[in-house]
């Protein structure tokens, strides 16, 4: 089955917010609802980027290589999808 890594930006201060999931509408109407806790403070949110990955756990591998990196514009980076040059960078 295949999997979903997502970036939220939140209207409210523009914090990102990057998930991964196997159903991508169910999972940002949690977020957009508030039945998440770690991003209901900060709603409304806005999916600002998201990609498809041939399996949940390829989706999970990046989710948490995108959160290692705690930076926003590696994030940004991989929206433009400029991936690999970012990850040569941050080793």
């Amino acid at each position: 089955m295949s999997g979903f890594v997502y970036v939220l930006c939140s209207e409210r201060n523009g914090r990102f917010y990057v998930g991964s999931t196997e159903n991508l509408l169910r999972r940002y109407w949690r977020h957009a609802s508030g039945q998440v806790k770690a991003t209901a403070r900060l709603r409304p949110w806005a999916m600002v980027g998201w990609r498809e990955n041939p399996t949940t756990s390829e989706a999970r591998r990046v989710e948490r290589a995108l959160k290692q990196q705690k930076s926003r514009l590696y994030i940004e980076r991989w929206l433009a999808g400029n991936w690999e040059p970012v990850a040569v960078i941050g080793n």
